[in-house]
C-alpha cells in the first residue's frame, strides 16, 4: 500500500520524471500536493496500467491534488547541460509553477539537486526514494501527469514525423526508431548528445 507522505506534518510535494532515457523529445516531470491521507485506487507504478487508465487517473490526480504542475526541458536544452541536470531542472520548472508551495520534497530515485523556493529564497528540505513510486502516493502521482503529458507531447510529434514511430515508442531507442535515424536521419526533436544509432555514433545529419 501506498504511504501518504514521508515527512510528518509537512506540506510535502512528490516530483518524477518521463523521457529521461528517450532519443527524441523534451524530458518532462511533474510535482504534485496531495491532500493529507488521500487516497484513490490504481494509482500505482504508471508503466503497468493502459494508457487510457493512465489518463483517467490524470483526470482525477488534476481533480484532487492541492496542487500539480509539469515542467518541461527540451532536447536543444537536454544537448547542453546533460539529461540529468535536465530532469532535475525539468522538477524545479514544475515546483516552481506549483500554486501552493511546499515545505518538502520527495523524489523518485537517488539524485536531486537542492531546490530553493522562489518566494522565501530558502532551500527546502527533500528526500530521494528509490522506486519512490511504488511506495509515496505523491510521486506516483507525479508519474502519472509527466508520462501522460509526455506521452500525449510524442504524439503529437508523430504526426509530424511518422517515420519515427513515436506513437508507439514515444521517442524511445526501439530497433525501428533507429532504423528510422538511419535511413532518414535525425529531426530538430532528436538529442544530439544520445548515441543515437547505438554504435557510438553519436548522430548523424538530418536532411
Amino acid at each position: 500500500m501506498l504511504q501518504s507522505h514521508y515527512f510528518e506534518g509537512k506540506i510535502e510535494a512528490g516530483c518524477d520524471e518521463a523521457g529521461r532515457g528517450c532519443l527524441a523529445g523534451s524530458v518532462y516531470a511533474a510535482a504534485v500536493i496531495l491532500p493529507p491521507d488521500y487516497e484513490t485506487a490504481d494509482l500505482n507504478d504508471s508503466k503497468q496500467l493502459t494508457d487510457r487508465r493512465r489518463h483517467e487517473l490524470r483526470s482525477v490526480i488534476e481533480r484532487d491534488a492541492l496542487a500539480w504542475a509539469v515542467g518541461i526541458v527540451t532536447p536543444e536544452e537536454i544537448d547542453r547541460i546533460n539529461i540529468l541536470r535536465a530532469s532535475f531542472l525539468a522538477m524545479h520548472r514544475a515546483l516552481d509553477q506549483l500554486k501552493l508551495r511546499p515545505e518538502a520534497i520527495i523524489v523518485d530515485g537517488n539524485r536531486f539537486t537542492r531546490y530553493v523556493d522562489p518566494t522565501t529564497k530558502t532551500p527546502v528540505p527533500h528526500a530521494c526514494i528509490i522506486k519512490g513510486d511504488a511506495k509515496y502516493l505523491s510521486i506516483a502521482a507525479a508519474s502519472f501527469l509527466a508520462k501522460t503529458y509526455r506521452d500525449d507531447y510524442m504524439d503529437q510529434l508523430a504526426e509530424e514525423y511518422p517515420q519515427y514511430d513515436w506513437k508507439k515508442n514515444k521517442g524511445y531507442p526501439t530497433r525501428r526508431h533507429r532504423e528510422a535515424i538511419r535511413l532518414h536521419g535525425t529531426t530538430p526533436y532528436h538529442r544530439l548528445s544520445y548515441n543515437l544509432l547505438g554504435d557510438g555514433q553519436l548522430s548523424i545529419p538530418f536532411e
